[in-house]
């Protein structure tokens, strides 16, 4: 059954870090994207549900995710907000940015997540999980084993609490390079573009397009060329990275959430 089905309002409330904020999908040419704002797949899956509710419902939306936060700071400084605001849905993915870290404990993580989902099911709102995307090459390929504990973990945390989950780990459209931004950590906007749409897939939401739609081919890349894409990768998003790791600093740091309260959203024509 659909989501929307006999809904006369929805209150959608997406909480997490970067991946929820939206990083890598600017808003083009708007005053949104100038201040630093990002569209990205929440904003897209609210804008799917505002545009196929019933024409006298209204979808309320809030997106409190920061990038760079860590799952205890989601969990101190989002969830009691999401919890405040009596939300039919939210969407809740954090925990990665501690994996990226020395020490970072999937099973502790899992924990932690647990008591939160609890305490959202309990009102009655409807949760959806992630999983994230399996990366067999790249920098990522290292670390996969302890993300891929942590994603069994929300699994059965899924079963266990009757929630919706966005199994990325089965997307393999998102293993191709074109559905990440230049730094390799974020999605593109065509990424975040299929995300949604598998969003709408999960909770039975009509969208236009198919999440797994094919790629078109893709250009042949020489040795030379992809090597030096490496070197601009590295020297651009990886030593900046690790330099804020070293001195506990975060992307986030000083951010405010860009949709802090439960707003209408427009559907597009209306």
């Amino acid at each position: 059954m659909s989501l929307l089905a006999g809904r006369t309002d929805l209150a959608y409330v997406a909480i997490g870090d970067s991946f929820t904020e939206g990083v890598g999908d600017p808003y083009p040419d708007s005053a949104a994207h100038r201040s630093g704002h990002f569209r990205g797949w929440a904003d897209r899956f609210a804008e799917h549900l505002a545009e196929h509710a019933a024409p006298t419902a209204e979808i309320r939306y809030a997106n409190l995710a920061v990038r760079g936060k860590l799952l205890r700071q989601v969990l101190a400084d989002q969830l009691p907000r999401a919890l405040e605001s009596g939300p039919d849905l939210v969407t809740f993915s954090a925990g990665g940015n501690d994996l990226l870290r020395p020490g970072g404990d999937p099973d502790r993580l899992a924990a932690g997540v647990a008591h939160a989902v609890q305490r959202l099911r309990a009102t009655g709102a409807e949760v959806v999980l992630f999983t994230g995307v399996n990366f067999t090459t790249g920098y990522m390929r290292a670390r996969i084993g302890k993300f891929a504990r942590f994603y069994l973990n929300l699994r059965s945390i899924a079963d266990r609490y009757g929630c919706h989950v966005v199994d990325q780990w089965r997307m393999d459209v998102l293993t191709d390079p074109r559905a990440w931004d230049a730094d390799r950590l974020h999605m593109s906007p065509e990424g975040h573009r299929r995300l949604a749409l598998r969003v709408c897939e999960v909770l039975g939401v009509p969208a236009e397009g198919r999440s797994d739609e094919p790629w078109p081919p893709a250009a042949a890349v020489d040795w030379r060329t992809a090597r030096g894409a490496d070197l601009r990768w590295a020297r651009e998003y990886l030593v900046p990275w690790v330099g804020r790791r070293l001195t506990g600093r975060s992307s986030g740091d000083g951010l405010a959430p860009k949709r802090p309260e439960l707003t209408p959203v427009p559907p597009a024509g209306r």
